[in-house]
């Protein structure tokens, strides 16, 4: 059976299954949302245009964006949801059975673990964690609790995107000796903001969490906390997780490389940014590679891209040919003389996040977490080389993956990069 078949093969059974039980408002599937910034409205939208689903639960650190999220079920017609700042207490409600997950990255591991160990199921956005250890631990918690566990790795559920691998898989190029992911995002200077008091509303204690305590800043909250290393991962884990997923999927979702070094810097800013914005990684399997850039500078284009556009997506190399991929579409060359060989353009339609949503909650119905197009245990594989490349950069060399002991050999200070130092009571464990 192809990918393609595979995937509506569950859907269509799943559903069928869904169509056994009681029709109407009780059927649905009731979601809590947990972190409502940006993205986590995006999750507000997306889960209303579902009409297996019904939002009763609201949380959020800050008051502001409870009260935003709000205004967006009483425009849509919905009915008011319970409000949360801490979301133990919505974990604990018995009026919702799944969680929807858009806090920063350094909450990720230890919201998933509380929800599945309050009962409920899981869609938590990428990355999956912010460390090595966090993303073991989720999937061990997931399996233990029989929770569903869905990874925001929309390209998973995104139908232009199946088919590229699929055509990959089917030899289309040949066999694969690289997966290359670009990550060209332009990002401007965050500049520099000083400590000052925590706004009014907003739980700071809560906000950071795992993290370690630090004075309130503009830079360290809202969009900005991806470049502390505190509570984010870099752009290689905000936007280029997904490519790097894209590129561990189309490799048959290989595993942990043997070996990986990344390079780079936070190049012309003089900024509060922590993490790099110029990165390049590589991973070593021995007869595949995959490699990784991040350049939030000005650039040129890669991939046969237009002059004037930042390329965010992937690049793959066979035997036969290459293709490039990214939200547009796809395309193929050819022999020596780089014939384009195929074009394809993204399908209009649903959003994509719509589409894994809805895989999510179909999951959580059939209770078969193998339904899931982006289980924890694909998305945690695939923020660890997100990880492995951070790990390298601020230690500054190769590393040699032990598989066996799940660690670094005797790189002490890498190993200590595995986990970190949790703030009490928010330890990952």
């Amino acid at each position: 059976m192809s990918m393609w078949t595979r995937r509506h093969f569950f859907q269509g059974a799943a559903m069928a299954l869904a169509a056994t039980r009681v029709a109407g408002a009780n059927d649905r599937i009731r979601i809590g949302v947990i972190g409502i910034g940006g993205r986590g409205r995006d999750h507000v939208q997306s889960f209303l245009q579902i009409p297996s689903a019904q939002i009763t639960g609201l949380c959020d650190v800050n008051q502001a964006a409870r009260e935003r999220a709000q205004s967006i079920l009483a425009k849509a017609g919905a009915p008011k949801a319970e409000e949360f700042t801490d979301m133990r207490k919505m974990l604990d409600s018995k009026e919702v059975d799944a969680v929807s997950i858009a806090t920063p990255n350094h909450w990720h591991a230890l919201a998933t673990i509380w929800a599945c160990r309050a009962g409920k199921d899981v869609y938590c956005e990428k990355p999956a964690s912010h460390n090595i250890h966090e993303a073991w631990k989720m999937i061990e918690v997931a399996r233990e609790t029989k929770r569903m566990v869905q990874i925001g790795s929309q390209s998973r559920s995104t139908p232009h995107k199946i088919r590229a691998i699929q055509e990959l898989q089917n030899g289309i190029i040949g066999p694969l000796y690289m997966a290359k992911g670009l990550c060209f995002k332009r990002r401007r200077s965050i500049g520099k903001t000083p400590p000052e008091p925590v706004p009014p509303g907003l739980d700071w204690d809560l906000f950071l969490g795992p993290a370690p305590m630090r004075p309130y800043t503009k830079n360290r909250f809202a969009y900005n906390w991806h470049w502390f290393w505190d509570t984010g991962n870099g752009d290689i884990g905000n936007q280029g997780i997904h490519e790097m997923d894209l590129c561990r999927w189309a490799l048959g979702d290989i595993g942990l490389p043997q070996t990986a070094v990344s390079t780079g810097g936070k190049f012309v800013y003089d900024d509060d940014q922590e993490t790099p914005n110029t990165q390049y990684a590589s991973f070593s399997y021995g007869a595949k590679q995959i490699t990784f850039e991040v350049r939030g500078l000005l650039t040129g284009p890669e991939g046969g891209q237009p002059v004037g556009t930042y390329p965010v997506g992937n690049l793959y190399f066979g035997s036969d040919g290459w293709m490039w991929l990214d939200e547009q579409g796809y395309q193929v060359y050819k022999g020596e003389k780089n014939e384009l060989a195929a074009a394809v353009k993204a399908e209009r339609g649903k959003s994509t996040t719509v589409l894994h949503m809805e895989n999510f909650l179909n999951a959580c119905r059939t209770r078969n977490h193998k339904d899931l197009t982006a289980d924890i245990e694909i998305g945690a594989t695939s923020v660890i080389l997100v990880h492995m490349a951070n790990v390298s950069y601020r230690v500054g060399r190769l590393l040699h993956w032990d598989e066996r002991a799940k660690n670094f050999g005797a790189d002490a200070e890498a190993n200590n990069l595995i986990s970190r130092d949790y703030r009490a009571p928010y330890i990952v464990s």
